[in-house]
């Protein structure tokens, strides 16, 4: 099942990873269809969301705001081309530029090295409505609301509810205080 989500190019953009309005949905949208242990392709929708630490926007510009205004911002500076564009960021590693947005949000923009989507945007760690999440996190709390979904979140479910992506059991619920947060914010 995909949850409608457009990225126009030339923009990268995970919103499984970085834009939590989206991430909400996918959830609320997941958890009216799959069932445990979790259809193979809703686990390899999850593997999308890495390994590492991630930032997440939790404002409210909509995502075609936020496109919106980093297009404008890029054609207002004349570097919205491939080649100005990546003279501007650079391209190495860990050449990156940072803008802010109408409601002060920092997004992070960088090189990515491919004609039609060059270039790779994420919410700034730094920024006001930024949080940021591990992705052994976000993936736990995903799996628990979409598969489990009880309101009541002990260690059992919780590992059972991380079972099938392969994630290691939590040795007891209090160790996991970052899963059940995430779960929460899933909720509101």
């Amino acid at each position: 099942m995909d949850i409608p989500f457009q990225v126009p190019e030339p923009f990268l953009f995970s919103p499984l990873k970085h834009y939590f309005p989206y991430i909400r949905a996918y959830s609320e949208k997941k958890a009216a269809v799959e069932r445990y242990p979790g259809s193979p392709e809703f686990i390899r929708e999850l593997r999308q969301i890495g390994s590492c630490v991630m930032d997440v926007y939790r404002g409210e510009l909509t995502a075609d705001r936020i496109f919106s205004e980093i297009s404008n911002f890029l054609i207002s500076r004349g570097i919205s081309r491939k080649e100005a564009y990546a003279a501007w960021t650079g391209k190495s590693f860990s050449s990156y530029r940072k803008i802010n947005l109408a409601d002060s949000s920092e997004w992070i923009l960088k090189y990515n090295d491919d004609d039609t989507r060059y270039v790779h945007l994420f919410p700034s760690r730094s920024g006001p409505f930024t949080f940021r999440v591990k992705a052994s996190t976000l993936r736990s709390a995903l799996l628990y609301q979409i598969l489990i979904g009880k309101d009541y979140i002990t260690g059992e479910d919780l590992n059972r509810a991380r079972f099938p992506a392969g994630l290691p059991p939590v040795k007891s619920i209090e160790d996991a205080g970052a899963i059940t947060e995430m779960i929460e914010m899933l909720r509101d």
